[in-house]
């Protein structure tokens, strides 16, 4: 099993696609590494979908830390990728630095993602500068949904040109490989076919280089919750209730632990 690394991905772009899902604990890693996913990320998705956050913006650098770790030490193949949370990196290149640096040397991730595009070139670059390998996110980018008004699809419009020059400025940055989410597939494909760098699309259409989900999409694990870009592969949710409630049964029933589950 070959390791994922950074020019291998830059390599794929054209010639096969990325898969990326997230991870946030140890058992999950595990899973996905050995089942052949090319990239891990430790997203700041951690907060609503794990912590019970309203949204990514409380998310904490130690507490990507602390996720990324246990991701870390279950993952062997698949590049690890840890996002900066909000704040971590808009206050100044020297924070951005600092910030990136701890994260990059204490939660054993090998990249970090940021939010942004042409008002994130100078602290893509400052990073990019100091060794540590930068995935680039732009279209929606969840830590501003307050400006946007919510989860709304971007690049419509007059923005068409404002996304065009995001993917550029991170591309000349030195970003590695780009996220696109919630970008109209014409526009990812054109997007795709302008960069000489990997973009991975989340509501962007089939044509990106590679896609990601959250593993709780799917897994089918957050109920009702169903964004029209996910597509869910197991409703594990139903699957744990009704486990669940078959224990119930047999613990009131006395019927757990029985003779084969108890020492002698």
């Amino acid at each position: 099993m070959d390791k994922i690394t950074v020019p291998v991905l830059r390599g794929m772009k054209g010639k096969q696609k990325i898969t990326m899902l997230t991870a946030y604990d140890h058992p999950t890693a595990k899973i996905l590494d050995n089942a052949g996913v090319d990239t891990l990320l430790v997203g700041d998705s951690v907060g609503p979908v794990v912590l019970g956050y309203p949204n990514t913006i409380p998310v904490t650098v130690d507490e990507m830390i602390h996720h990324t770790r246990a991701v870390a030490r279950g993952t062997r193949k698949a590049l690890l990728i840890i996002d900066m949370p909000f704040m971590s990196y808009q206050e100044s290149i020297e924070q951005a630095k600092r910030n990136a640096g701890r994260m990059f040397k204490e939660s054993g991730a090998e990249a970090v993602k940021l939010e942004g595009g042409v008002n994130m070139h100078d602290t893509i670059k400052a990073i990019v500068d100091i060794d540590i390998p930068v995935v680039a996110h732009i279209g929606l980018t969840p830590q501003s949904i307050h400006r946007m008004g919510g989860y709304k699809v971007q690049g419509k419009g007059k923005d068409v040109e404002k996304l065009l020059d995001d993917a550029r400025a991170v591309e000349a940055a030195g970003a590695f490989m780009v996220v696109l989410e919630c970008v109209p597939r014409q526009l990812a494909k054109e997007i795709t076919e302008m960069l000489s760098i990997p973009t991975i699309g989340i509501g962007a259409g089939p044509d990106c280089d590679g896609q990601v989900l959250v593993i709780h999409d799917l897994l089918g694990l957050l109920g009702d919750f169903r964004p029209k870009f996910v597509k869910q592969y197991l409703n594990l949710s139903e699957e744990i209730d009704r486990a669940v409630k078959e224990y119930i049964n047999e613990v009131t029933a006395g019927n757990f632990p029985d003779d084969s589950q108890s020492f002698h």
